[in-house]
């Protein structure tokens, strides 16, 4: 069963394929303020990209939002559930965490210039490796993006 947040066959979708990080991913779907700005970005682009990465940090947020009970367990479940159940569906295209991913990271933060976190600096490299835009709701990642001259779009 499609989910219909995601672009159908028959719409015209934007042609520059975009890479979602997490935060984005857990406003689709956990209820968030941006929540709904997610769902119209996603009608507009069909089969946006993520990576294993993404998958695991998914999992990490909503485990922590059920600890600090924002959702309950059984919400958690099903919220994992359809998560995974989109992802065997086809409806992103899943990027491996490679080498030269992990290189890139390395070299940008030792730079010294930016304030990328870890994590972050490898979304930024899986996106500019496959030349992805990346969307975001987090501004230090969007900031850091923008003084590495890298496609980026902060939802707001």
């Amino acid at each position: 069963m499609p989910c219909p947040a995601f672009s159908s066959p028959g719409v015209v979708s934007h042609i520059m394929s975009i890479y979602l990080d997490t935060s984005v991913i857990v406003a689709y779907y956990c209820p968030e303020a941006l929540s709904l700005r997610v769902q119209d970005l996603l009608r507009e682009h069909a089969k946006p990209a993520l990576s294993l990465l993404t998958e695991l940090e998914f999992t990490s947020a909503v485990a922590k939002k059920v600890r600090m009970k924002e959702l309950g367990s059984v919400d958690g479940n099903r919220i994992l559930a359809k998560f995974i159940s989109h992802v065997d569906a086809g409806f992103f295209r899943i990027i491996p965490v490679e080498n030269h991913h992990w290189q890139l990271a390395r070299g940008w933060i030792g730079l010294f210039t930016t304030p990328l976190r870890t994590l972050d600096a490898l979304h930024l490299a899986i996106a500019s490796s496959e030349e992805l835009q990346l969307v975001t709701t987090d501004k230090s990642l969007f900031q850091a993006a923008g003084m590495l001259d890298l496609g980026a779009r902060l939802l707001v």
